[in-house]
C-alpha cells in the first residue's frame, strides 16, 4: 500500500513522546529524594543536564547513528542523516499492509526521549561524589558510543535485531528497551561505580533518603510516563498498545506486592522507599516484554522482579560497590529478569506456552552481547575521563555538600544540611 500519514497514530506518538519526556524530570525527583539533602540539587541537575546535552546531540548525529545506513550492523552512519538531513519529508511506515505512516520527525521526537532517560538513569549510581562537568562530558560520549549503537543493533536493523544473525535461532524480543535502556544503563552504572569508588561514609555511616515524599512523587511520575514508553512502542493506538498498557499496570502492581513481602519478612514492615523502588523495578522488567506476555504472565513477571530486585539492592554492601541509588539492583537486575523471562512467558514461543528453548537461548545471547558491549565502552570512557578531567570532587566539598560546591546553591536555603 502507498504510505499515507495517519493523523491519529501521529497524535498518539506525540502524546507518548511527551509522556516519556516527563519521565526524566520524574526521575530527578525520584533520585533527588533518595539523595542526601546536601546533594539533591546536584542529582536533579545531572538529570536535567543529560536532557540538555542529548537533546542537541540527537538531532546532530544521534538519530543517524541509531537509524541511519548500517555500518556492519553495529551502528548507523552518523553522516547519513546528520542534522536530520533528509528526514523532514520522510515517512515512517508503521503498518506495511495498510500503508499507515507517521512523519519521521514524530519518530525522532519519540526516540530522543528514550536516549535522555537512559543516560540520566546512570546518574543514580554515582550520586554525591562526581564533578558536574565531567558528568556532562560523559553523558555526551556515552550516549554516542554506547546508547546509539545499542539502539541501532536492537531496533535499527543491526546485529541484535530481527534482521541479525541471532534471528536464525529465534526472533529476539525487546519491545521497549530491556537491553537498549535498562541493561545498558545498569551495566554502565556498575562500571562507573567501580571506577569512581565509594562515597565518604559508605558502610560506615547511615545514609538515608532525605525526602521520601519526593521519592514517591517521582515514582508516580515515572509510572505515568511509562505508559508512553511501553504503550507508545506499539506505534499505534491499537490492541497491542492496550496489551502493553495493561501489562505495564499489572506487572508494576505485582512487583510492589513482591517487594512489600520481602520488606515484611526482612525488617518487619513494608517501607515507602521499598514501594517506590518496586514500582520502578516492575516497570523495568515489563519494558522488554510488554507486547509479548498475557496479563497473567505480566503478573508473574512483576512478582519475580519485585522479589529479586528487593534482594539485589543489598548486594552493594556485600560486594563493596557503591551503587548510590540502586541503579544496578533495580535496572540491571530488573532488565535481566524481564528480558530473559520472555523466553519462558512469551505467549508466542515461550517455554511455558509450548515453545522450545530457542527463544530463551536467543534472549540470553542478546543479553550477553549487551552486557559486554556496554561494559567495555563504559570502562573506556570512564577510565579516560578519570585520567583527564577527573571524576571526584574534593573531599571537603563532598563532606560539606556537593550542591554548594558544584552549583553555589542549596535546596533548603537557611538550613545547614546534616545529611
Amino acid at each position: 500500500m502507498e504510505p499515507f500519514i495517519d493523523t491519529g497514530i501521529s497524535a498518539w506518538m506525540l502524546v507518548s513522546a511527551s509522556l516519556v519526556l516527563l519521565m526524566t524530570p520524574g526521575l530527578s525527583l525520584f533520585y533527588g529524594g533518595m539523595a542526601r539533602s546536601k546533594s539533591v540539587l546536584n542529582m536533579m541537575m545531572m538529570c536535567f543536564g543529560a536532557m540538555a546535552v542529548i537533546g542537541v546531540i540527537y538531532v546532530l548525529w544521534g538519530w543517524s547513528m541509531s537509524y541511519g545506513a548500517s555500518l556492519g550492523g553495529i551502528v548507523g552512519n552518523p553522516l547519513d542523516q546528520f542534522g536530520l538531513g533528509g528526514s523532514f519529508a520522510e515517512l515512517t511506515v508503521v503498518d506495511e499492509e495498510t500503508g499507515q505512516a507517521i512523519p519521521t520527525l514524530v519518530d525522532v521526537g519519540f526516540q530522543v526521549t528514550f536516549a535522555m532517560i537512559t543516560t540520566a538513569l546512570i546518574a543514580g549510581s554515582i550520586a554525591d561524589r562526581v564533578k558536574f562537568g565531567t558528568w556532562l562530558v560523559f553523558a555526551g560520549l556515552w550516549v554516542t558510543l554506547a546508547y546509539f549503537p545499542m539502539a541501532h543493533m536492537v531496533w535499527g536493523g543491526g546485529l541484535l535485531s530481527e534482521d541479525g544473525p541471532f534471528a536464525r535461532i529465534a526472533e529476539p524480543i525487546d519491545f521497549a528497551g530491556g537491553t537498549v535502556v535498562h541493561i545498558n544503563a545498569g551495566v554502565a552504572g556498575l562500571v562507573l561505580a567501580l571506577i569512581i569508588g565509594v562515597r565518604r561514609g559508605f558502610k560506615t555511616e547511615v545514609i538515608r533518603p532525605h525526602n521520601l515524599p519526593f521519592v514517591m512523587l517521582g515514582a508516580a511520575l515515572l509510572w505515568f510516563g511509562w505508559f508512553g514508553f511501553n504503550a507508545g512502542s506499539a506505534y499505534g493506538a491499537n490492541g497491542e498498545a492496550g496489551l502493553a498498557w495493561v501489562n505495564t499496570t499489572v506487572a508494576t502492581a505485582a512487583a510492589v506486592c513482591g517487594w512489600m513481602v520481602v520488606d515484611k519478612i526482612r525488617q518487619g514492615k513494608p517501607t515507602a522507599l521499598g514501594v517506590a523502588s518496586a514500582i520502578v523495578a516492575g516497570l523495568v522488567a515489563i519494558t522488554p516484554a510488554a507486547g509479548s506476555l498475557s496479563p497473567v504472565g505480566a503478573i508473574v513477571l512483576g512478582l519475580a522482579a519485585g522479589t529479586a530486585c528487593a534482594l539485589a539492592v543489598g548486594l552493594k554492601y556485600t560486594l563493596g560497590y557503591d551503587d548510590s541509588l540502586d541503579v544496578v539492583g533495580v535496572h540491571l537486575v530488573g532488565g535481566l529478569i524481564g528480558t530473559l523471562m520472555i523466553g519462558f512467558l512469551a505467549t508466542d514461543g515461550g517455554i511455558f506456552y509450548g515453545g522450545g528453548p530457542s527463544l530463551l537461548l536467543v534472549q540470553a545471547l542478546v543479553v550477553l552481547v549487551a552486557i559486554v558491549f556496554s561494559g567495555v565502552v563504559t570502562a573506556i570512557i570512564g577510565l579516560t575521563l578519570k585520567a583527564t578531567l577527573g571524576w571526584r570532587v574534593p573531599e571537603e566539598g563532598e563532606l560539606s555538600g556537593i550542591d554548594l560546591l558544584e552549583h553555589a546553591e542549596s535546596a533548603y536555603e537557611g538550613i545547614v544540611p546534616t545529611n
